[in-house]
C-alpha cells in the first residue's frame, strides 16, 4: 500500500511538473500574421537591454540596461509601417562591479550626467523571413547619432495572465562601433565592436 502511494505521489509530482512546464507555450501564440496591430509601450520590467565586448582578448563581458520606456507601432499586415522608437537611462548600466559601474557612468565613458538617454527610433523595416525582420533606425548614444541595423525576431504574443495585458514580444540583436560615437576609452585593449542584444517586451494601448 505504501509503494502504491509513494508511486502515485511521485506519477502526480511528474505530471503537475510537466503541466507547468508546458504551460509558458500555451499563453502566447507565435504566428505574426496574428498579433494585434496598434500602438504598444515598452513594459520595462520585462525590457532587458545587454551588451558584450572583448575584454582584453580574454573573454566576453557583459553589463546591462533597465528601465527603458518608449512605443511600438504595429503593422502585421504591413509590417514596412511599424515603428519603433526606445529610451534608455544610461544611469541603470550594470556589470558584476559595482566600481566598474561608476565609472561607466563617468565621462570616461557613458557619461551619463551629460548625455543621460540612449535613443533608438526606426526609420525603415525590411522583412527577412517569416517572423523576422531588419530594423534600420538611428541610434544617439553619447550625442552622437548613427544609423544601425537591428536583426529583430518575433518570440510570441498574447494575454499576459498576471496583468492581463495583451503583450508582444521580439528580440532584437546588433552590433555598433563605439568608438564611432566618441566611446574610446582602452581602445582596442577593450573592444570597439558592441554587441547589443534587446529581448523587448510590449503592452497594447489601444
Amino acid at each position: 500500500m505504501t509503494r502504491l502511494l509513494s508511486a502515485s505521489l511521485v506519477a502526480g509530482l511528474a505530471a503537475a511538473a510537466l503541466t507547468v512546464a508546458s504551460a509558458p507555450h500555451a499563453l502566447a501564440q507565435t504566428s505574426p500574421a496574428k498579433v494585434d496591430p496598434g500602438t504598444y509601450k515598452v513594459e520595462p520590467s520585462h525590457t532587458q537591454i545587454e551588451f558584450s565586448v572583448l575584454h582584453m582578448g580574454f573573454t566576453n563581458f557583459y553589463g546591462r540596461f533597465t528601465d527603458a520606456s518608449g512605443t511600438l507601432v504595429l503593422s502585421p499586415k504591413t509590417p514596412y509601417a511599424s515603428k519603433l522608437d526606445v529610451s534608455i537611462p544610461v544611469n541603470t548600466v550594470s556589470t558584476t562591479s559595482d566600481k566598474l559601474n561608476d565609472e561607466l557612468k563617468s565621462p570616461a565613458w557613458f557619461d551619463a550626467k551629460a548625455f543621460p538617454q540612449i535613443v533608438f527610433h526606426s526609420t525603415r523595416v525590411v522583412l527577412a523571413g517569416k517572423g523576422a525582420a531588419k530594423v534600420i533606425g538611428d541610434l544617439t548614444l553619447h550625442g552622437v547619432t548613427k544609423p544601425v541595423t537591428l536583426d529583430v525576431h518575433f518570440v510570441g504574443a498574447g494575454i499576459n495572465p498576471l496583468d492581463k495585458a495583451y503583450t508582444v514580444g521580439f528580440r532584437a540583436t546588433g552590433e555598433i562601433s563605439r568608438s564611432a560615437f566618441g566611446v574610446k576609452t582602452y581602445v582596442p585593449m577593450i573592444g570597439d565592436a558592441v554587441q547589443i542584444t534587446l529581448s523587448g517586451a510590449f503592452e497594447k494601448q489601444s
